[in-house]
Parts: structure tokens; sequence; C-alpha cells
């Protein structure tokens, strides 16, 4: 607001004040609001999915060094997303008490700190405890993430600001994955996992410095009696109550496969090096690109029929992973993945667009189902594997991935797009 003073004749009059705020607008593409946002939240998908799976390709070598099976060693995965399951509904209450980049910095931060610890822990049942927590820690991110993109981002650029962000979890997984699998080669596994854990906080930090405050967000009381109502509401609509079991079976399934990989490609007939192995995780930047496409397809298409496609290239890819034959299973894996982020990436922009109110708790309960998938589905995952080997795990989670594409397929007229 300004104020002016103007003379005419010897006579200084006072001009009135004159208002030159502007009503803050939703960030379109191209703007430096977006590219803040989108950037911002790429660096929060990055560090939250390191912190997640930097274990995940080391899963044989805790098996040998803690001299525990293959579904204990997956529980290293499978307790950090269960806890984040138990906390993401909580989690996105306090951002409406608190504020979104608030809970998300927070959250970051401590999650990274804490992963700088656990290469040390003595035991196995140690290590699991901090994962544990880890899990919990983790939360806010993925918890409000969808939320605030949907306050911040303009409707119709939505699919694609959301793909961004996807995109930025599958490459944190990524590189997650690859940093102590190459490094295992060279150190101990301890400080293969501490790299990993210090560039996961860097990422971190850098989310902080970058991620652009609320605009739009306007804080809520929060208390249990209306957290349950808003989540009973959610849970009575059934276009999303579908959306909410994808994400269970799909990523239940994505986690299976992942988690049991590395034992397959180290064993016969196959047996190669770690680092190798690790390599195949390099299938995530199919994921990265197919995430982003998969958004901003639906906002041309569609989301139904693009999400039918994805979870479809899902099992076609799955059934291609079968052979014992090692470009089979690259091309396989190609596919799977890249189906998955995509679906992921719809799925998740679709809850967002769908939940008109209480978005917050919408999208909470999205990523509830799918971390319990991650968590339920990839530990019952480990005694199919053990019991049946490949074959096992490609039947277990073929058919929760034919039942992703019912899924998919179902029509949700209601607030749809």
């Amino acid at each position: 607001m300004t104020t002016a003073r103007l003379r005419l004749d010897g006579v200084t009059a006072t001009v009135l004040p004159v208002t030159t705020d502007r009503a803050p607008v939703k960030h379109l593409p191209g703007s430096p609001g977006y590219r803040r946002a989108t950037l911002s939240l790429f660096a929060a998908g990055m560090t939250t999915f390191m912190a997640l799976y930097y274990v995940q390709g080391l899963l044989p070598q805790l098996s040998s060094h803690f001299d525990v099976s293959p579904t204990t060693s997956a529980l290293a995965v499978s307790l950090t997303t269960g806890l984040l399951a138990v906390a993401i509904i909580p989690a996105s209450a306090l951002s409406e008490r608190y504020g979104r980049v608030r809970l998300m910095v927070g959250s970051a931060v401590a999650a990274s700190v804490i992963g700088l610890l656990l290469p040390w822990a003595p035991s196995i049942e140690l290590l699991l405890a901090g994962r544990a927590l880890q899990g919990l820690l983790c939360a806010g991110v993925p918890a409000v993430a969808m939320a605030y993109l949907a306050e911040e981002v303009d409707g119709m650029s939505l699919g694609g600001a959301m793909g961004r962000y996807v995109a930025g979890t599958t490459i944190g997984g990524l590189v997650g994955r690859l940093i102590p699998g190459f490094a295992v080669d060279f150190v101990s596994w301890q400080w293969a996992l501490e790299i990993a854990a210090l560039v996961s906080l860097a990422f971190a930090i850098a989310f902080w410095r970058m991620v652009p405050g609320s605009q739009f967000f306007t804080p809520q009381p929060v208390s249990l009696r209306t957290t349950g109502r808003n989540l009973v509401a959610h849970l009575r609509d059934p276009g999303l109550l579908s959306l909410f079991a994808l994400a269970f079976v799909l990523m239940g399934g994505f986690v299976t496969v992942y988690n049991f990989i590395g034992y397959r490609l180290l064993g016969g007939p196959f047996g190669l090096p770690a680092g190798i192995v690790a390599a195949i995780f390099f299938m995530y930047l199919a994921g990265t690109v197919s995430s982003a496409w998969g958004g901003r397809l639906a906002d041309r298409l569609g989301r139904r029929r693009v999400l039918v496609t994805a979870t479809s290239i899902m099992l076609v890819g799955l059934l291609i992973t079968i052979p014992d034959h090692l470009w089979s299973v690259i091309v396989g894996l190609f596919l799977f993945t890249a189906g998955f982020f995509a679906a992921h990436s719809v799925a998740s922009g679709w809850v967002s667009a769908r939940a008109t109110e209480h978005r917050a708790e919408a999208s909470s309960l999205y990523l509830f189902h799918y971390y319990l998938g991650s968590s339920v589905v990839g530990a019952l995952g480990g005694l199919t594997y053990s019991a049946f080997g490949w074959a096992g795990v490609a039947a277990y989670v073929g058919t929760l991935t034919a039942a992703g594409v019912l899924l998919a397929a179902l029509p949700r007229r209601r607030r749809s797009a």
C-alpha cells in the first residue's frame, strides 16, 4: 500500500492510499513459483524415498551379516513402510493445524538424520527398530505433498506437477538403492548405507531451502472427531475406495518384486555379482519418465483410460520376467516398473482431484493403503519366495496386478474427470 503527496498552486494535498498488493494466484507452468514448487517437491521425493528404501538393495548382505532368512531381512523394508502407513493419517491431521510446509520439512530432515545412525546398529533387532522409527519420521512428506500441490498449483496443471513429484520418488528410490549397491563392492555394507544416508540429508536440506510457503492453506482445528468424520466421508465414496484398494495391491506387488529380485539374480542360474545386481534398479528410470508421462496423458486423455493401460503394462511385464533369461528379466522389469509408476501418478492425482474437501485426509488414506500394501504384501511375499521361488512370486504378484486392472477399469463418475 502506498501514499502519495501532490502539490498544486502551493497547496499540498494527500492522495488516498492506493493498494498495490495483488491476491495470490496458483502456480502456473513456467512461473517461478511453479518451478520452485515442483523442484522442491522433487527433492522431497528424493530424500524420502532414499530413506525408505536405501536398505533394499542390500537385503542379501543383511541376511549374511546377521545370519537371518530373506523373510526376516525383508522386514527392514516392510517395518519401515508399515510404520509409515500407521503415521500417514496422524501426520496429515497435524498438517491441517500446523501447516503443510512445516511438517514436510521437519519430517524430511529428521528421517535423514536418523538414517545416519542406523548402519551401525549392533543387531538385527536394533536395526529393525530403527527402521520402524525412520518410517514414522518419513510420514510427513508423502502425507502432505499431494495436498500441498493440489492447493498451490493450478488445477489444469496438477497432473504434470504430481508427475514431477512422483518422478522424484522414483529417482530417490533408484539412487537410494544404487549408491549402497555399487559401494558395497568397495566398502563395508555399513559404509555403503552411510553414504546413501548423507546424500538423502543433502536433498532434505535442498528441499528446506527451496520450497515455497503455502498461499492457500488455512489452519483448521484438529480433533479426533473431526478427523474421523472426514476420513469416513472419503471411505463412503466408492470411487475413492477403489483407488485406495488399487494402491494397496499395486504397491504390495511392486515392493515384493524388488525385495526378491536381488536374491534371484545373485543365485542360480544367473550368479551375478552384487554391483551388477544393483544396476537392475536403473529400471526406476523407466518410472521417472512414465510417471510424468502418465500425469500429462491423464490430463489430456482421461484418467481411467491411462490407468487401465498402465496396470495392464505392469501385468505383461511381470509375465515376461518368468523365464530364466537375463534379457527377459530386464525387459519384463522395465515394463513392470514403467507401468507401476504411471499408474501411481495417475491414481494419486485422481484422489486429489476427486476429493474437493479435506484433501489431506483423502491423500493420507490413499497413502495408508499404498504403504500398508508395501508392508503386508511385501512381507508375505517372502514366504512365497522361500516356498516356491520366482514362479511363486510371479503368481502371487500377478494375481494382485490382475485385480488392479479390474479396479482401474471401474467407473468413477461423481466428481471425477
